[in-house]
Formats: C-alpha cells, structure tokens, sequence
C-alpha cells in the first residue's frame, strides 16, 4: 500500500472535524455535567479536541440503554447470520474511511501514520469481519443422554458489556473486543483511553450507519477512575474486559468483587523473553526481529521483546548486530510515511522512560545506544530506541514494564538457564526463541510460562490464534474462537422425553 506523504495528512487534517462527545442511544451527548478535558496530540504537542469526560451519571445512562436494548431483542434475538451481515458492513465502513481513521489514531497516540494506514485500521476492520463470519458457523451442543432424556448445552450473550481498552493501540485492541462480544448479541459500552479516545467516538456513528441498532454499542470518553470505575462498579454490567497495565487489571478485579460478581476478563501487562540460542538459522533476521521487537510502536507493545537474552558464546557477536538494526528504528515526524518510530502517547510515558533509562544507568547497565529525548523542537514527545547492555535480571529496567522503546541485554549459558531467566518474572504474556534445533524450540516452548511462544520470529499470528497471557499478565484470551467464551454463558437445558 502507498502512503501519501506528509502534505496530504496535513491537509486532511486541515479538514477534519473531531468528535469529542460521549456517544448513547445513537447519538453524540456531551457529558451530564458538562466537564471536558483536553485532547492533546503527542506528534506536536496541539490541542486536537475537547472531549467528554464521563462519570458515573453518564454510566448509569448508557448501561440503562444497553440493558433496555439487549432486553428488547433488537439485537440480541436476531439470527447470527443477521448479526454478521451488519457487522460485516461495519467492517467496510471502517476500511471506507480508513484514511480519517488512520489520522485520528496518529494524532491521537503518535504512532506513525503508515502503521496507523497500513496496520491498525486495515486490522481493526479484519477482527470485526473475522469474528462476524464466525458467529453463524459455532455451533451448540447435544450431550449423551439416555435414551428418555434429552440435553443440550447452549451458548446465550452475556448481556451488558463493559471494554475498557487501551491507548497503545486504540481501535485495534477495541475491535479484537467488539468483534466477538458484538457477534454474540451482546449490548457493549466501550471506555477508551483519556489518552487517545478519538477513533472510537468516530467509529460507534459507523457501526449505527452499519445498522448497529442504537443503544446497542456506546462509547463513553472518561478517566479511568471515574468512567473506568463506575462500570466495573456497576451492579448492571454482566461481563468487563480491559487491556491495560496490571496494577490496573488487579483493581478492576477488586471492583466486581464488591459489587455483581461481573466477569472479568484481563490482558494486562509483559516483560517478554526473545531468546536468541548459538544455533540460531539467521542471526541477521534474528537481530532485525530484536530491533522491531522494541521499536515498533515505540515499545508501546504489551508483548514488546524488552529481554533480549542471547546464548553468551554469540553475544560480542550477537550484540552490534542488534544495535546496527535499531539504526534503521529512527524517530520522526508522525505524519511522515517513512517514519518507523513515532511519538510516545505523552509527557508523563516520555519522563516514565527516561526514568527508567536513568534507573539503567544507575544500577549499572551499559548504554550501547539510544537513550536521549529527540526532535523537542517539534513540541512532540520522542525518545530514541535504547539499548543496555550487562543487565542483570534483578534490574528495575529487566523486571518491570517500561512501555517504551528500551531493550536489555542478558547473557545465558544453557538453555536451562535460558528458561530460568526467561519464567523469572511476574508476567507470562509472550516469548520468542531462536534455535534450529527443532527438539530445542518444542522443550523450550513448553517450559515457557507465556501465553505465545513465536518460533524464529517475533509476534507472530493472526486472527485464528488465541492471544492473552500467564500468571499477572492476565486471564482469557482475545482473537480466535476462544475470544467467544469471554461473551457468552453456557447453559444446559435438561429435558425428560
């Protein structure tokens, strides 16, 4: 796909007219109290828009409409091949107005505009369309009965649906939720992130243009400690979702235990092994996929490879290879299409990474590259791809979750102590390992406690994978048929013949 240059997203940009206000019922509301905040965009620092801020009125308005809408059966009691058909047009739409959409996500969290173009949106409408074309092909269950008995086992839509996503990839992470809860006939109120909100508001007038009945999918702009709490608070939401940081994730879980009991679905977040064995088929690819690893999306990745551990016969070897690769990972201008890395989503995640590149340097790592704020003239908020050396997995940098492009560098002498290093941590999103010992990579993608494992490659999969993490990295999984269970309930029907 071509990408326009800058000049054409400026202008476009020049006609834009940005939504900010909460959608219900069909129909954009400001907040009941009026109260806004201030969308500012991480490329240069400009105010995008007023927006919504919610709270619990505005909850409590929106739940009340998704629940008198699944009640009724506008959606919910429509054959699945009804379901899909609307929600394949909605797919369309978004691909339609790809070009709108892709800016306001660039915009919005500065990421580069052709992976907005390319990925995120082109990805968005793929999730919504695969789980539409799957909803008319699941099929219930017949249990074995005697012969005077007869059971069944069926699948029903939860109800209310609450999805609170996150900023790093704003529509994408929404779709891979939308898709399977909407296809199942559920009513869904969606909470994106303060930090980039725009997409999503833009896209629930799509899905109602879509045939998306209203008060069917809402969209509720808000912080989390405000919108955010109130629905995992809320006595009327069946099922909550969320992608976002663990502290988080674990406070959500705490809400719907003082309140319903509601489901809890988390994706929280990683600290991802890429393991690098001597006998790995291509060190080049291998160093080029540890570069993208940390650098795509500026490390705004809850799967980013941020632990490079590399067998430490093939380090001094290993080691400039990487760093050469991230030469090609140089931030610029989001709205430029040659750009690879563009702008972190905020002032408070720039100085959150550059404090962790100063708790590298002070607990003793060695810088090899990176490391310095960049491009301040524009009134952005970039920071270069880092990487550190003779880091010790006892390192804040190696244990906690920076969301930033910086990436340390662990030596290993077996593969035993490969996988201790790697399962020394509290999360178990994702891993990768490189070896061309196919008995290797099977014992180590077994020992691995991470929900992928992508085998000489990093991020690997698509739609039909499950996708979701071990341990404090979450529970449930997003995208494949697996996503389904998260939005319906099983019940088994008993009859006597």
């Amino acid at each position: 796909m071509n990408i326009p240059q800058r000049d054409y997203w400026e202008q476009l940009f020049q006609n834009l007219k940005i939504e900010g206000r909460a959608f219900i019922d069909g129909q954009y509301l400001p907040a009941v109290c009026d109260a806004t905040f201030d969308c500012l965009s991480p490329v240069d620092g400009r105010l995008l828009a007023q927006v919504a801020s919610c709270d619990l009125e505005d909850v409590n308005h929106a739940v009340s409409v998704a629940r008198e809408r699944f009640d009724s059966g506008v959606w919910s009691r429509k054959a699945p091949a009804e379901r899909k058909r609307t929600l394949i047009r909605f797919a369309e739409l978004l691909l339609a107005n790809a070009d709108e959409l892709a800016l306001l996500e660039t915009l919005d969290m500065g990421k580069p505009i052709s992976d907005s173009r390319q990925i995120d949106i082109p990805g968005a409408a793929n999730a919504i369309r695969w789980s539409a074309e799957a909803i008319d092909k699941l099929y219930d269950e017949v249990a074995a009965t005697p012969h005077d008995q007869l059971g069944l086992v069926t699948r029903e839509a939860v109800g209310v649906v609450a999805a609170i996503v996150p900023w790093n990839f704003p529509l994408l992470m929404a779709s891979w939720k939308l898709g399977p809860a909407l296809a199942s006939g559920n009513s869904v109120i969606l909470k994106p992130s303060e930090k980039s909100p725009l997409t999503a508001i833009r896209v629930a007038a799509l899905a109602l243009e879509a045939g998306i009945p209203a008060g069917v999918f809402n969209v509720l702009p808000g912080f989390g400690h405000t919108a955010g709490k109130a629905l995992a608070l809320h006595m009327d939401v069946d099922t909550l979702v969320f992608t976002g940081s663990t502290r988080i994730a674990k406070q959500l879980m705490v809400y719907a235990g003082e309140s319903n009991m509601k489901r809890v679905w988390l994706e929280a977040g990683g600290k991802s092994p890429n393991i690098v064995f001597a006998d790995a088929p291509d060190l080049e690819a291998a160093a080029q996929a540890a570069a993208s690893a940390i650098a795509f999306n500026q490390g705004e990745v809850c799967t980013a490879g941020s632990r490079l551990l590399v067998e430490r016969s093939i380090k001094d070897r290993f080691v400039p290879m990487v760093v050469e690769a991230l030469k090609a990972w140089k931030p610029g201008h989001a709205l430029d299409p040659e750009t690879r890395v563009g702008a972190l989503v905020d002032d408070t995640q720039m100085n959150t990474v550059l404090g962790y590149i100063e708790a590298g340097h002070g607990d003793g790592a060695q810088l090899l590259c990176g490391g310095q704020r960049t491009l301040q003239e524009s009134g952005g908020f970039y920071v270069e791809p880092t990487l550190f050396d003779g880091v010790d997995n006892a390192m804040r940098i190696a244990r906690e979750e920076i969301f930033g492009p910086v990436l340390s560098v662990i030596a290993f002498d077996s593969a035993e102590e490969a996988i201790r290093i790697a399962n020394d941590t509290v999360y178990g999103l994702a891993a990768g390992v490189w070896t061309a010992d196919l008995s290797k990579a099977h014992r180590t993608a077994k020992a691995l406690r991470a929900g992928s494992v992508w085998v000489n490659q990093y991020d690997g999969g698509d739609m039909t994978a499950p996708f979701g993490g071990f341990k404090q990295s979450g529970n449930g999984r997003d995208k494949s048929l697996h996503a389904f269970d998260k939005y319906t309930e099983l019940k088994a029907t008993w009859i006597k013949l």
